[in-house]
């Protein structure tokens, strides 16, 4: 990736709707050139979803929590059985006192603990320590600036 690609980057994600048009404009191609670009960085998986960002609490998923989930076993294969819970909007193999690292959206604290009811049903599970947070400070993507 190249400076310009860093930059059209950026711009998508402060605003995705842009036209190609004023992405150019802002980098010095033109359009054409600009969704060309674009659409090489999406072949080559930098771009690997165009999405909305849309406040959880506004849908009634007020209550984060982060989940960390103790196993008796290897998690690394487990995948699967987390994206079967629709509450878990991501889920990392960590290194440390647990295996896997999930961050859950839910409407209220009894969802919560149902989240977590299911969690110690996937094979391996034996344990987990929830920590509910209180306020987000912020939430940014991954800068392409470096």
């Amino acid at each position: 990736m190249d400076d310009v690609d860093r930059e059209l980057v950026a711009l998508l994600q402060q605003d995705a709707t842009q036209a190609y048009a004023a992405l150019g404009k802002a980098v010095g191609l033109s359009a054409g050139a600009a969704h060309e670009r674009v659409r090489k960085l999406r072949e080559r998986g930098v771009i690997r979803r165009t999405t909305v960002d849309v406040d959880p609490a506004a849908l009634g998923r007020g209550v984060l929590a982060f989940v960390m989930v103790e196993s008796s076993a290897w998690m690394g294969d487990s995948a699967a059985a987390f994206l079967a819970v629709p509450e878990i909007q991501e889920a990392h193999v960590i290194a440390g006192s647990a295996s896997v690292l999930v961050k859950v959206r839910t409407a209220t604290t009894e969802g919560l603990q149902d989240v977590l009811r299911r969690l110690y049903a996937i094979e391996g599970v034996s344990g987990t320590q929830a920590i509910i947070s209180l306020e987000t400070f912020f939430e940014r993507p991954v800068s392409p600036r470096g």
